[in-house]
């Protein structure tokens, strides 16, 4: 999607460093414990859309549409704050999160540590 079919506003837009498929990463942090939830993507009309809306909203690759978190599984995602990082290629979503953030059914998409030598 280009700029030119989305309302975000034009200087946020213009801050964005996109996928070549017009994406940013978006890692979802929980408000209150701190801890990272989840990473989905964006492009410029799902970042419109949770800016206006405060409902998360992203972009699935394999589906090729925009989600809601939580419009089919009930596990919403009220958004508090969002930050775009320093190059502009990366979002941080801070959110209330009702019930399960990964797919799988866990609190966290970040359950299985790897071992790191010490």
């Amino acid at each position: 999607m280009s700029d030119a079919e989305t309302s975000l506003d034009a200087a946020i837009a213009a801050r964005l460093k996109r996928t070549p498929d017009g994406l940013v990463a978006a890692i979802v942090q929980e408000h209150g414990t701190g801890d990272v939830l989840m990473l989905a993507w964006m492009d410029a009309e799902a970042l419109h859309r949770t800016l206006t809306t405060g409902k998360a909203t992203y972009w699935s690759r394999s589906r090729q549409e925009y989600w809601v978190k939580g419009a089919t599984s009930g596990h919403h995602q009220r958004v508090r704050k969002v930050a775009l990082d320093c190059d502009g290629d990366a979002l941080l979503l801070t959110v209330e999160q009702t019930g399960a953030a990964c797919h799988t059914g866990t609190h966290t998409c970040f359950s299985d540590d790897l071992k790191v030598a010490q």
